[in-house]
């Protein structure tokens, strides 16, 4: 068979996988690679107070070194669905662009490179090495039975990976011109402070724990928490919620609570910004207050080594471009695949990712797909 990236990125367009939905988008996928010649495993997770999880692992060949392809087939709901110009999930193509949720992000991106091991295996025949793909429904969620699981899962079963790109929509605005080598950390803050409720025409007699939450969130916004360095960006501390829970006009709260995100770069790990944000707050906190903080992943770094050099020479034999290897941007999975070999992130532009009226150029694809068939060609070299 021949495998028409834009055509397959259709199929799986159609199969609603909105997380932890998979709709179908896993088995098709492995339907498909089973043709390639990949023994497949279909593996579910699941814990309690989770819906359980399709993640699948692929692998052609049992010898030499595995390349592994990692993704997601979740997505993200499709939102105001009045706002679509076609159907999210139709996978239709419209002025020359695939339109569907997960067009970018990343149904696309795992056509692309599908199409291109179809097209490597086809050139190559039995091959000294390996190649893998290592996806899962639960990236856009919790990413509790996803990616983490599946590491260890294909580790206890004696498998290694070598070196892994994984598809996430990394170009910011031409095809090529970004590759992540690495991700800033995120952790969640949770403040929650105490006072004593009272008449505001009595603030001797109440303690206002709206005005103490107010000072502690100052302290901890007062100064920059450090300048970035020449891998990553400053750290970034933003307010996402002030929660009073007071429609009363006249009445001092005695509870106040707020919730904020850090992106923190390498300078830092979740457990040296704890001991700051408590120390911070300590210095101004007259009175009780708990926080609670929630890691969604550490720091990394991938040195600039053979996944990214040769993901710049495939891209610049493709498209003409040398690529920024960059840190920006949100997590992604590769937070945890970091931990058993060096990985990069190279994908399709994410201009409209998450937003009405996803979609990629369809030229876009055609040319990705020839990204990875190079990337393949140069981890592989012919004898």
């Amino acid at each position: 068979m021949s495998i028409d990236p834009v055509a397959f990125a259709a199929s799986l367009i159609q199969k609603s996988s909105v997380t932890p939905q998979d709709g179908g988008a896993i088995p098709l996928l492995k339907e498909t690679l089973e043709g390639l010649g990949f023994t497949c495993h279909v593996v579910e997770f699941t814990e309690e107070g989770t819906a359980p999880i399709l993640n699948l692992y692929a692998r052609r060949g049992d010898k030499g070194r595995n390349f592994c392809f990692a993704g997601h087939t979740d997505v993200v709901p499709p939102g105001d669905m009045k706002g679509w110009t076609v159907d999210p999930f139709g996978g239709e193509i419209l002025n020359g662009s695939l339109y569907g949720r997960g067009a970018s992000d990343m149904k696309g991106a795992i056509a692309c490179f599908v199409a291109a091991a179809e097209q490597f295996i086809a050139s190559r025949g039995d091959l000294d090495g390996s190649i893998s793909f290592l996806i899962t429904g639960d990236e856009e969620a919790a990413a509790i039975n996803g990616t983490r699981k599946l590491l260890e899962w294909v580790k206890a079963k004696g498998d290694t990976l070598d070196a892994c790109v994984v598809g996430e929509p990394t170009s910011a605005k031409k095809l090529g011109d970004m590759v992540k080598i690495g991700r800033r950390g995120s952790l969640n803050g949770f403040l929650t402070v105490s006072g004593i409720q009272g008449h505001t025409a009595n603030p001797h007699l109440a303690d206002n724990a709206a005005h103490r939450l107010l000072k502690m969130l100052s302290a901890l916004l007062a100064e920059p928490i450090d300048k970035g360095n020449d891998r990553f960006p400053p750290t970034d501390l933003q307010v996402s919620t002030i929660d009073i829970g007071n429609p009363t006009t006249n009445v001092i709260p005695g509870v106040a609570r707020a919730t904020f995100n850090i992106r923190f770069n390498d300078q830092w790990n979740s457990a040296k910004l704890k001991t700051w944000m408590t120390a911070t707050l300590d210095a101004v906190a007259e009175g009780h207050y708990e926080l609670d903080v929630k890691v969604s992943g550490e720091s990394f770094l991938t040195p600039a080594g053979e996944v990214s050099d040769i993901l710049t020479r495939a891209i610049g034999a493709v498209t003409g471009m040398t690529p920024d290897l960059s840190t920006t941007g949100g997590t992604s999975d590769a937070r945890f695949i970091t931990n058993f070999c060096p990985v990069a992130e190279c994908g399709l532009v994410g201009l409209t990712m998450h937003k009405v009226d996803e979609r990629v150029p369809v030229a876009d694809m055609t040319a990705l797909t020839a990204i990875y068939r190079k990337l393949l060609d140069l981890y592989f070299p012919k004898a």
